[in-house]
Protein backbone atom coordinates (compact mmCIF):
# COMPACT_ATOMS: atom_id res chain seq x y z
CA UNK A 1 0.00 0.00 0.00
CA UNK A 2 1.46 3.62 -0.73
CA UNK A 3 2.40 5.91 2.03
CA UNK A 4 0.00 8.16 3.24
CA UNK A 5 0.67 11.67 4.33
CA UNK A 6 -1.24 12.43 7.32
CA UNK A 7 -0.69 13.85 10.39
CA UNK A 8 -2.88 10.86 11.88
CA UNK A 9 -0.51 8.07 11.83
CA UNK A 10 -2.72 5.25 13.03
CA UNK A 11 -4.54 5.45 9.28
CA UNK A 12 -2.44 3.35 7.46
CA UNK A 13 -3.02 0.31 9.66
CA UNK A 14 -7.19 1.64 10.32
CA UNK A 15 -7.18 1.55 6.08
CA UNK A 16 -5.67 -1.86 5.85
CA UNK A 17 -8.19 -3.35 8.61
CA UNK A 18 -11.24 -2.02 6.31
CA UNK A 19 -9.81 -3.40 3.38
CA UNK A 20 -9.36 -6.85 5.29
CA UNK A 21 -13.01 -6.30 6.68
CA UNK A 22 -11.58 -6.74 10.32
CA UNK A 23 -13.38 -4.92 12.73
CA UNK A 24 -11.63 -1.15 13.36
CA UNK A 25 -12.05 2.04 14.33
CA UNK A 26 -11.49 5.25 12.64
CA UNK A 27 -11.67 8.62 15.07
CA UNK A 28 -11.92 12.02 14.33
CA UNK A 29 -9.56 15.07 14.59
CA UNK A 30 -11.94 17.30 16.41
CA UNK A 31 -11.87 20.89 14.93
CA UNK A 32 -8.81 20.50 12.41
CA UNK A 33 -11.42 19.48 9.95
CA UNK A 34 -14.47 22.10 9.73
CA UNK A 35 -17.83 21.10 8.94
CA UNK A 36 -18.57 22.30 5.11
CA UNK A 37 -22.87 22.41 5.12
CA UNK A 38 -23.87 24.54 8.31
CA UNK A 39 -27.38 23.89 10.07
CA UNK A 40 -28.89 26.36 12.86
CA UNK A 41 -30.06 25.40 16.17
CA UNK A 42 -33.32 27.31 14.88
CA UNK A 43 -33.75 24.76 12.10
CA UNK A 44 -33.54 22.07 14.38
CA UNK A 45 -35.97 23.63 16.48
CA UNK A 46 -38.40 24.44 13.59
CA UNK A 47 -38.71 20.71 13.20
CA UNK A 48 -39.24 20.18 16.88
CA UNK A 49 -42.13 22.51 16.25
CA UNK A 50 -43.59 20.62 13.45
CA UNK A 51 -44.13 17.69 15.21
CA UNK A 52 -45.44 19.37 17.80
CA UNK A 53 -47.89 20.96 15.72
CA UNK A 54 -48.91 17.28 14.23
CA UNK A 55 -49.22 15.81 17.26
CA UNK A 56 -53.10 15.84 17.57
CA UNK A 57 -53.64 15.04 14.04
CA UNK A 58 -50.75 11.97 14.53
CA UNK A 59 -52.92 10.61 17.41
CA UNK A 60 -55.96 10.46 15.74
CA UNK A 61 -54.82 8.45 12.99
CA UNK A 62 -52.44 6.17 14.89
CA UNK A 63 -54.28 4.67 18.22
CA UNK A 64 -50.92 3.30 19.16
CA UNK A 65 -49.58 7.26 19.49
CA UNK A 66 -52.95 8.52 22.25
CA UNK A 67 -51.48 7.86 25.82
CA UNK A 68 -48.39 9.82 24.23
CA UNK A 69 -50.78 12.76 22.78
CA UNK A 70 -49.67 12.06 19.26
CA UNK A 71 -45.52 11.77 20.21
CA UNK A 72 -43.40 9.79 18.43
CA UNK A 73 -40.91 9.18 21.68
CA UNK A 74 -38.71 6.18 22.84
CA UNK A 75 -38.00 5.75 26.45
CA UNK A 76 -34.06 5.50 27.80
CA UNK A 77 -33.28 2.74 29.78
CA UNK A 78 -30.26 1.56 31.86
CA UNK A 79 -28.78 -1.44 31.10
CA UNK A 80 -26.59 -2.82 33.88
CA UNK A 81 -26.60 -6.17 33.03
CA UNK A 82 -25.77 -5.74 29.40
CA UNK A 83 -22.96 -3.18 30.70
CA UNK A 84 -21.80 -6.20 32.48
CA UNK A 85 -22.45 -8.49 30.00
CA UNK A 86 -20.09 -6.79 27.62
CA UNK A 87 -17.73 -6.45 29.89
CA UNK A 88 -17.61 -2.58 30.44
CA UNK A 89 -16.64 -2.17 34.11
CA UNK A 90 -18.69 0.49 36.07
CA UNK A 91 -15.67 2.10 37.02
CA UNK A 92 -15.69 3.57 32.74
CA UNK A 93 -18.97 4.99 33.49
CA UNK A 94 -22.91 3.73 33.17
CA UNK A 95 -24.48 2.50 29.86
CA UNK A 96 -28.10 3.26 28.76
CA UNK A 97 -30.07 2.56 25.54
CA UNK A 98 -31.91 4.59 24.07
CA UNK A 99 -35.07 2.76 22.56
CA UNK A 100 -35.68 3.56 19.06
CA UNK A 101 -36.02 0.01 18.66
CA UNK A 102 -39.53 0.35 19.79
CA UNK A 103 -40.80 3.48 18.20
CA UNK A 104 -44.39 3.43 17.59
CA UNK A 105 -45.85 3.90 13.81
CA UNK A 106 -42.83 2.64 12.03
CA UNK A 107 -41.09 0.43 14.80
CA UNK A 108 -37.47 1.98 13.79
CA UNK A 109 -35.32 5.55 14.14
CA UNK A 110 -36.83 6.12 10.30
CA UNK A 111 -40.24 6.67 12.29
CA UNK A 112 -38.61 10.53 13.29
CA UNK A 113 -36.91 11.69 10.17
CA UNK A 114 -39.28 9.98 7.36
CA UNK A 115 -42.34 10.76 9.30
CA UNK A 116 -40.81 14.46 9.66
CA UNK A 117 -40.22 15.20 5.83
CA UNK A 118 -44.13 13.24 5.07
CA UNK A 119 -45.72 16.08 7.63
CA UNK A 120 -43.26 18.84 6.30
CA UNK A 121 -44.42 18.21 2.40
CA UNK A 122 -48.57 17.78 3.77
CA UNK A 123 -48.13 20.82 5.55
CA UNK A 124 -46.32 22.75 2.69
CA UNK A 125 -49.47 21.24 0.11
CA UNK A 126 -52.35 22.37 3.03
CA UNK A 127 -50.75 25.60 2.83
CA UNK A 128 -51.13 25.55 -0.70
CA UNK A 129 -54.59 24.95 -0.59
CA UNK A 130 -55.82 27.29 2.42
CA UNK A 131 -56.34 23.89 4.21
CA UNK A 132 -54.97 25.38 7.65
CA UNK A 133 -56.43 28.89 7.47
CA UNK A 134 -57.42 28.61 11.33
CA UNK A 135 -54.24 26.45 12.22
CA UNK A 136 -56.72 23.31 12.89
CA UNK A 137 -54.27 20.66 11.89
CA UNK A 138 -56.73 18.03 12.71
CA UNK A 139 -58.98 19.30 9.43
CA UNK A 140 -55.90 17.22 7.36
CA UNK A 141 -57.92 13.83 8.41
CA UNK A 142 -61.10 15.42 6.90
CA UNK A 143 -62.05 14.11 3.35
CA UNK A 144 -61.15 17.50 1.59
CA UNK A 145 -58.01 17.70 2.62
CA UNK A 146 -57.33 13.49 1.56
CA UNK A 147 -58.51 14.47 -1.98
CA UNK A 148 -55.82 17.21 -1.97
CA UNK A 149 -52.97 14.80 -0.92
CA UNK A 150 -54.74 11.85 -3.16
CA UNK A 151 -53.18 13.68 -6.03
CA UNK A 152 -49.81 13.49 -5.10
CA UNK A 153 -47.24 10.57 -4.93
CA UNK A 154 -44.80 10.55 -2.22
CA UNK A 155 -41.72 8.30 -3.06
CA UNK A 156 -38.41 6.96 -1.66
CA UNK A 157 -35.82 4.24 -1.93
CA UNK A 158 -35.47 2.16 0.73
CA UNK A 159 -33.72 -1.48 2.13
CA UNK A 160 -36.61 -1.16 4.67
CA UNK A 161 -37.34 0.64 7.51
CA UNK A 162 -37.20 4.26 5.98
CA UNK A 163 -39.66 2.91 3.54
CA UNK A 164 -42.01 1.78 6.52
CA UNK A 165 -41.59 4.98 7.50
CA UNK A 166 -42.27 6.95 4.69
CA UNK A 167 -45.02 4.53 3.43
CA UNK A 168 -46.93 4.36 6.54
CA UNK A 169 -46.87 8.18 7.11
CA UNK A 170 -47.95 9.19 3.76
CA UNK A 171 -50.44 6.43 3.40
CA UNK A 172 -52.24 7.41 6.38
CA UNK A 173 -52.30 10.95 5.01
CA UNK A 174 -53.90 9.41 1.88
CA UNK A 175 -50.79 10.22 -0.71
CA UNK A 176 -50.35 7.91 -2.96
CA UNK A 177 -46.74 6.08 -2.04
CA UNK A 178 -44.33 4.16 -3.66
CA UNK A 179 -41.43 2.30 -2.24
CA UNK A 180 -38.37 1.22 -4.29
CA UNK A 181 -36.75 -1.35 -2.28
CA UNK A 182 -33.20 -3.10 -2.61
CA UNK A 183 -32.58 -6.67 -3.67
CA UNK A 184 -31.60 -7.00 0.27
CA UNK A 185 -34.94 -5.73 1.76
CA UNK A 186 -37.04 -8.15 4.21
CA UNK A 187 -40.06 -9.36 2.58
CA UNK A 188 -41.57 -9.29 5.55
CA UNK A 189 -41.06 -5.16 5.31
CA UNK A 190 -42.51 -5.46 1.85
CA UNK A 191 -45.83 -7.30 2.49
CA UNK A 192 -46.92 -4.87 5.46
CA UNK A 193 -46.46 -1.65 3.13
CA UNK A 194 -48.23 -3.52 0.72
CA UNK A 195 -50.84 -4.12 3.38
CA UNK A 196 -51.02 -0.25 3.71
CA UNK A 197 -51.81 0.22 0.46
CA UNK A 198 -48.43 1.14 -0.54
CA UNK A 199 -46.49 0.20 -4.01
CA UNK A 200 -43.88 -1.80 -3.46
CA UNK A 201 -41.29 -1.38 -6.84
CA UNK A 202 -38.49 -4.15 -6.20
CA UNK A 203 -34.98 -3.71 -7.94
CA UNK A 204 -32.33 -6.60 -8.27
CA UNK A 205 -29.55 -3.75 -7.32
CA UNK A 206 -28.25 -2.50 -3.76
CA UNK A 207 -29.62 0.57 -2.05
CA UNK A 208 -28.17 3.15 -4.10
CA UNK A 209 -29.83 1.25 -7.56
CA UNK A 210 -33.36 1.49 -5.80
CA UNK A 211 -32.21 5.30 -5.15
CA UNK A 212 -31.38 5.81 -8.21
CA UNK A 213 -34.53 4.36 -9.96
CA UNK A 214 -36.59 5.81 -7.94
CA UNK A 215 -35.24 9.46 -7.76
CA UNK A 216 -35.24 9.02 -11.91
CA UNK A 217 -39.20 8.52 -12.19
CA UNK A 218 -39.95 11.11 -9.60
CA UNK A 219 -38.02 13.77 -11.46
CA UNK A 220 -41.04 12.57 -14.40
CA UNK A 221 -44.02 13.16 -11.97
CA UNK A 222 -44.79 16.89 -10.84
CA UNK A 223 -46.97 15.56 -8.51
CA UNK A 224 -44.50 13.14 -7.12
CA UNK A 225 -42.17 14.45 -3.82
CA UNK A 226 -39.31 12.31 -3.94
CA UNK A 227 -37.81 11.47 -0.19
CA UNK A 228 -33.86 11.48 -1.06
CA UNK A 229 -32.49 9.92 1.90
CA UNK A 230 -28.84 10.76 0.67
CA UNK A 231 -29.78 14.76 0.07
CA UNK A 232 -32.44 15.26 2.36
CA UNK A 233 -32.24 18.31 5.10
CA UNK A 234 -35.71 17.24 5.87
CA UNK A 235 -35.25 14.18 6.95
CA UNK A 236 -31.52 14.81 8.76
CA UNK A 237 -33.80 17.52 11.15
CA UNK A 238 -36.46 15.08 12.07
CA UNK A 239 -33.78 12.61 13.09
CA UNK A 240 -32.04 15.86 15.37
CA UNK A 241 -35.19 16.74 16.86
CA UNK A 242 -34.89 13.73 19.06
CA UNK A 243 -31.80 15.42 20.64
CA UNK A 244 -34.06 17.91 22.70
CA UNK A 245 -36.55 15.06 24.17
CA UNK A 246 -33.35 13.19 24.60
CA UNK A 247 -31.47 15.99 26.72
CA UNK A 248 -34.58 16.44 29.09
CA UNK A 249 -34.62 12.20 29.87
CA UNK A 250 -30.78 12.68 30.83
CA UNK A 251 -31.75 15.55 33.29
CA UNK A 252 -34.38 13.36 34.33
CA UNK A 253 -32.34 10.69 34.71
CA UNK A 254 -29.46 13.10 36.61
CA UNK A 255 -27.39 12.06 33.76
CA UNK A 256 -25.19 15.60 33.97
CA UNK A 257 -23.47 16.23 30.93
CA UNK A 258 -20.39 18.90 31.21
CA UNK A 259 -16.71 18.96 31.39
CA UNK A 260 -16.24 15.95 33.83
CA UNK A 261 -19.59 14.24 32.89
CA UNK A 262 -18.81 13.42 29.19
CA UNK A 263 -21.57 12.17 26.98
CA UNK A 264 -20.65 9.08 23.93
CA UNK A 265 -23.48 7.84 21.92
CA UNK A 266 -22.79 4.75 19.54
CA UNK A 267 -25.24 4.97 16.86
CA UNK A 268 -26.01 2.27 13.72
CA UNK A 269 -25.39 4.14 10.80
CA UNK A 270 -26.45 2.94 6.85
CA UNK A 271 -26.48 5.80 4.48
CA UNK A 272 -25.57 8.47 7.10
CA UNK A 273 -28.84 10.73 7.68
CA UNK A 274 -30.03 9.54 11.13
CA UNK A 275 -26.74 9.19 12.80
CA UNK A 276 -25.77 12.47 11.53
CA UNK A 277 -28.98 14.12 12.54
CA UNK A 278 -28.73 12.71 16.14
CA UNK A 279 -24.90 13.88 16.24
CA UNK A 280 -26.20 17.22 14.93
CA UNK A 281 -28.63 18.09 17.47
CA UNK A 282 -26.32 16.64 20.45
CA UNK A 283 -23.56 18.66 18.97
CA UNK A 284 -26.12 22.02 19.35
CA UNK A 285 -27.20 21.22 22.87
CA UNK A 286 -23.64 19.69 24.85
CA UNK A 287 -21.29 20.83 22.40
CA UNK A 288 -17.41 19.15 22.61
CA UNK A 289 -19.30 17.75 25.35
CA UNK A 290 -21.17 15.28 23.63
CA UNK A 291 -18.94 12.35 21.41
CA UNK A 292 -20.81 10.29 19.12
CA UNK A 293 -19.52 7.39 17.00
CA UNK A 294 -21.34 5.88 14.53
CA UNK A 295 -21.38 1.80 13.48
CA UNK A 296 -20.98 -0.04 10.47
CA UNK A 297 -20.62 -3.79 8.84
CA UNK A 298 -17.30 -4.68 8.17
CA UNK A 299 -18.27 -4.96 4.60
CA UNK A 300 -20.47 -2.01 4.25
CA UNK A 301 -18.59 0.97 5.79
CA UNK A 302 -19.50 3.73 3.32
CA UNK A 303 -19.39 6.53 6.50
CA UNK A 304 -16.07 5.57 7.24
CA UNK A 305 -14.81 5.28 3.46
CA UNK A 306 -16.24 9.14 3.05
CA UNK A 307 -14.41 10.22 6.50
CA UNK A 308 -10.94 8.49 5.26
CA UNK A 309 -11.48 9.77 1.98
CA UNK A 310 -11.90 13.39 3.72
CA UNK A 311 -8.46 13.03 4.98
CA UNK A 312 -6.76 12.04 1.88
CA UNK A 313 -6.19 8.72 3.33
CA UNK A 314 -7.00 6.59 0.45
CA UNK A 315 -5.05 7.75 -2.67
CA UNK A 316 -6.24 6.66 -6.14
CA UNK A 317 -9.81 6.87 -5.10
CA UNK A 318 -12.04 10.18 -5.87
CA UNK A 319 -13.85 12.16 -3.11
CA UNK A 320 -16.75 10.81 -2.77
CA UNK A 321 -15.83 6.81 -3.21
CA UNK A 322 -18.41 3.75 -2.56
CA UNK A 323 -16.84 0.60 -0.55
CA UNK A 324 -17.03 -1.54 -3.70
CA UNK A 325 -14.03 1.10 -4.61
CA UNK A 326 -12.06 -0.50 -2.06
CA UNK A 327 -12.87 -4.54 -3.08
CA UNK A 328 -15.81 -4.92 -0.20
CA UNK A 329 -18.66 -6.38 -1.44
CA UNK A 330 -21.65 -4.91 0.35
CA UNK A 331 -23.57 -7.64 1.44
CA UNK A 332 -24.37 -7.74 5.59
CA UNK A 333 -27.50 -9.33 7.52
CA UNK A 334 -27.96 -5.99 8.76
CA UNK A 335 -30.31 -4.85 5.82
CA UNK A 336 -30.82 -1.98 6.95
CA UNK A 337 -26.87 -0.96 6.89
CA UNK A 338 -26.48 -2.37 3.09
CA UNK A 339 -25.43 1.04 1.86
CA UNK A 340 -21.91 1.65 -0.40
CA UNK A 341 -21.90 5.07 -0.65
CA UNK A 342 -22.44 7.76 2.49
CA UNK A 343 -24.74 10.79 2.69
CA UNK A 344 -22.62 13.64 1.20
CA UNK A 345 -24.94 16.09 3.15
CA UNK A 346 -24.65 13.68 6.54
CA UNK A 347 -20.90 13.77 5.97
CA UNK A 348 -20.62 17.64 5.91
CA UNK A 349 -22.52 18.46 8.39
CA UNK A 350 -20.80 16.28 10.63
CA UNK A 351 -17.16 16.18 9.45
CA UNK A 352 -16.47 19.13 12.24
CA UNK A 353 -17.06 17.33 15.63
CA UNK A 354 -17.80 13.39 14.39
CA UNK A 355 -16.29 11.40 17.60
CA UNK A 356 -15.49 8.76 14.85
CA UNK A 357 -16.79 4.81 13.51
CA UNK A 358 -16.14 1.83 14.25
CA UNK A 359 -16.67 -1.43 12.27
CA UNK A 360 -18.35 -4.86 13.53
CA UNK A 361 -18.99 -8.24 11.96
CA UNK A 362 -22.25 -10.13 11.55
CA UNK A 363 -21.41 -12.68 14.14
CA UNK A 364 -21.07 -9.74 16.68
CA UNK A 365 -24.34 -8.33 15.66
CA UNK A 366 -26.23 -11.48 16.39
CA UNK A 367 -24.26 -12.10 19.70
CA UNK A 368 -25.10 -8.69 21.08
CA UNK A 369 -28.96 -9.16 19.87
CA UNK A 370 -29.41 -12.18 21.84
CA UNK A 371 -27.07 -11.05 24.86
CA UNK A 372 -29.85 -8.08 24.95
CA UNK A 373 -32.65 -9.94 24.66
CA UNK A 374 -31.46 -12.31 27.85
CA UNK A 375 -29.89 -9.67 30.09
CA UNK A 376 -32.91 -6.81 29.86
CA UNK A 377 -35.54 -8.46 27.74
CA UNK A 378 -35.34 -6.11 24.82
CA UNK A 379 -35.54 -7.16 21.57
CA UNK A 380 -34.30 -5.94 18.44
CA UNK A 381 -33.23 -6.69 14.77
CA UNK A 382 -29.44 -7.18 14.24
CA UNK A 383 -28.50 -3.78 12.35
CA UNK A 384 -29.76 -2.54 15.76
CA UNK A 385 -27.51 -4.00 17.77
CA UNK A 386 -24.15 -2.19 16.25
CA UNK A 387 -23.59 0.26 18.82
CA UNK A 388 -22.98 -2.06 21.58
CA UNK A 389 -19.28 -2.52 20.41
CA UNK A 390 -19.08 1.28 20.64
CA UNK A 391 -17.42 1.20 24.16
CA UNK A 392 -15.23 -1.64 24.19
CA UNK A 393 -13.78 -0.13 20.10
CA UNK A 394 -13.08 3.14 21.94
CA UNK A 395 -11.68 2.11 25.61
CA UNK A 396 -9.64 -1.22 23.88
CA UNK A 397 -8.03 -0.24 20.17
CA UNK A 398 -5.48 2.06 19.71
CA UNK A 399 -7.01 5.04 17.68
CA UNK A 400 -9.74 5.14 20.49
CA UNK A 401 -6.99 5.65 23.73
CA UNK A 402 -5.14 7.84 20.98
CA UNK A 403 -8.82 10.00 20.58
CA UNK A 404 -9.35 9.83 24.21
CA UNK A 405 -5.60 10.80 25.02
CA UNK A 406 -5.39 13.70 22.58
CA UNK A 407 -9.06 15.33 23.75
CA UNK A 408 -8.24 14.18 27.81
CA UNK A 409 -11.11 12.36 28.13
CA UNK A 410 -9.35 9.30 30.08
CA UNK A 411 -9.60 10.83 33.79
CA UNK A 412 -13.30 11.46 33.42
CA UNK A 413 -14.45 8.05 32.01
CA UNK A 414 -15.83 6.93 35.69
CA UNK A 415 -18.63 9.78 35.13
CA UNK A 416 -19.06 8.94 31.84
CA UNK A 417 -22.71 8.38 29.86
CA UNK A 418 -22.72 5.73 27.09
CA UNK A 419 -25.72 5.46 25.26
CA UNK A 420 -26.35 3.05 22.35
CA UNK A 421 -29.04 3.84 20.17
CA UNK A 422 -31.13 1.13 19.14
CA UNK A 423 -33.05 1.82 16.01
CA UNK A 424 -35.14 -0.79 15.12
CA UNK A 425 -36.96 -4.08 15.67
CA UNK A 426 -40.12 -3.94 16.83
CA UNK A 427 -42.20 -4.99 14.13
CA UNK A 428 -39.94 -8.20 13.00
CA UNK A 429 -41.90 -11.34 12.82
CA UNK A 430 -42.04 -14.30 15.59
CA UNK A 431 -40.38 -16.65 13.18
CA UNK A 432 -37.84 -14.53 12.47
CA UNK A 433 -36.74 -12.93 15.08
CA UNK A 434 -36.51 -16.38 16.62
CA UNK A 435 -33.69 -17.38 13.73
CA UNK A 436 -31.67 -14.36 15.44
CA UNK A 437 -31.91 -15.86 18.93
CA UNK A 438 -30.90 -18.81 17.82
CA UNK A 439 -28.05 -17.90 15.68
CA UNK A 440 -26.86 -15.39 18.64
CA UNK A 441 -26.93 -17.83 21.14
CA UNK A 442 -24.93 -20.10 18.94
CA UNK A 443 -22.33 -17.95 18.41
CA UNK A 444 -22.47 -16.85 21.90
CA UNK A 445 -21.73 -19.81 23.23
CA UNK A 446 -19.22 -20.72 20.74
CA UNK A 447 -17.26 -17.25 21.48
Amino acid sequence: MPAMTSAYPLLPDIVEDLRQARPTLWAGRGGQTQSTHHVSVEQVQQAVQRFERFAPLLAQLFPELQASGGRIESPLLAVPQMQAALGLSPDLGQCWVKADHGLPVAGSIKARGGVHEVLEYAEHIALQHGLLQDGDYLQLASDQARAVFARHQVAVGSTGNLGLSIGVMASALGFKAAVHMSADAKEWKKQRLRLRGVQVVEHAGDYAQAVAAGRKLAEQDPFCHFVDDEHSLSLLLGYAAAAPHLAQQLGQAACVVDAEHLLFVYIPCGVGGAPGGVALGLQQIFGEHAHCFFAEPVRSPCFMVEMLAGESALPGLGPHPSVYELGMDNHTEADGLAVPSASQLAADVVRGFLGGVFTVEDATLFRHLYLLESTQGMRIEPSAAAGFSGPQALLNSEAGRDYLQRHQLLEQMAQATHIVWTTGGLFVPEAEYAQFLARGQKLQQTA
